[in-house]
C-alpha cells in the first residue's frame, strides 16, 4: 500500500488499481488522477476535513464513489449520500479493509461544541486519528499518521499520543496552520517520541509518497 500526503489532513491511499481518499478538506488543492477511486472517508464535519467542492469534483470524476463518515457529516453534506460509521465498525471497499475507532474531536474550547469524530485503520497497517487523540485499542500500529498543529492540538499532548500508539513509524498531518519553522519544530517532537517506542519518523510533504 502506497500513502501519499497532500495539503493538511489529505491522504490518498493505493493497493494495485484501487485508491481511497481521506479528508478532502478546504487547505487541500483539487485532487485528480482518480479513475481507481473505490471510497472516501471523512473523518469529522469541520471545512478543513471536506468541502462540497471537493465532493463535487471527485464525484464528477469518480461518479458514484461511496463516502464513509460519522453522522456529523451526514447531517452537515445534506444532499449527499453518506455511508454512516461509527466505532467499532468494520468496511470492504475494493482493496481497503477499513476500521473505525474513537468517537469524538478533540477539545478546541469550552464554548465550541464538541463533534463526533472516527479515526480510521486501513489494512491494519495505517492509523489516521482524524482530529482526537484516540488510541485505537488491541492493535499494534504499523504506521500512524500524527496530527502535527492544530487549534485542538498542544505538542505535548501530540507527544503523549504517540508515546501512547507506539508506531513501528509515522508521519506528521493535519499542518497547514504551522509556519515552516513550527512544523519543523513539531516535527522533531513528534520523530523522539516515535523513537521511544522503537520506530521511526518520515518527512512527508505535500505530493510526498511512503510505500507501506
Amino acid at each position: 500500500m502506497r500513502v501519499t500526503k497532500f495539503e493538511h489532513a489529505t491522504l490518498r491511499l493505493d493497493v494495485d488499481q484501487d485508491t481511497l481518499l481521506i479528508d478532502p478538506g478546504s487547505f487541500t488543492t483539487p485532487l485528480v488522477d482518480l479513475g481507481g477511486l473505490v471510497g472516501v472517508v471523512i473523518t469529522h464535519e469541520h471545512p478543513d476535513h471536506w468541502t462540497p467542492d471537493h465532493l463535487d469534483r471527485i464525484l464528477r470524476d469518480a461518479p458514484g464513489t461511496p463516502i464513509y463518515a460519522p453522522s456529523g457529516v451526514a447531517r452537515a453534506a445534506e444532499g449527499y449520500e453518506i455511508t454512516v460509521v461509527a466505532p467499532g465498525d468494520t468496511i470492504e471497499v475494493g482493496a481497503f479493509t477499513l476500521r473505525f475507532f474513537g468517537g469524538t474531536h478533540e477539545v478546541i474550547h469550552s464554548s465550541l461544541p464538541v463533534v463526533e469524530n472516527v479515526g480510521v485503520l486501513v489494512n491494519d497497517e495505517l492509523y489516521y486519528p482524524g482530529d482526537s487523540y484516540a488510541v485505537p485499542e488491541g492493535v499494534e500500529v504499523d504506521t500512524l499518521a500524527a496530527p502535527l498543529g492544530a487549534p485542538w492540538l498542544k505538542i505535548g499532548e501530540a507527544m503523549d499520543y504517540v508515546l501512547a500508539v507506539k508506531p513501528k513509524r509515522s508521519f506528521g498531518t493535519h499542518d497547514m496552520t504551522l509556519s515552516v519553522i513550527g512544523k519543523n519544530m513539531h516535527r522533531q517532537r513528534l520523530q523522539w517520541a516515535t523513537e521511544q517506542g522503537g520506530g521511526a519518523f518520515t518527512v512527508l510533504e505535500p505530493g510526498d509518497s511512503l510505500d507501506l
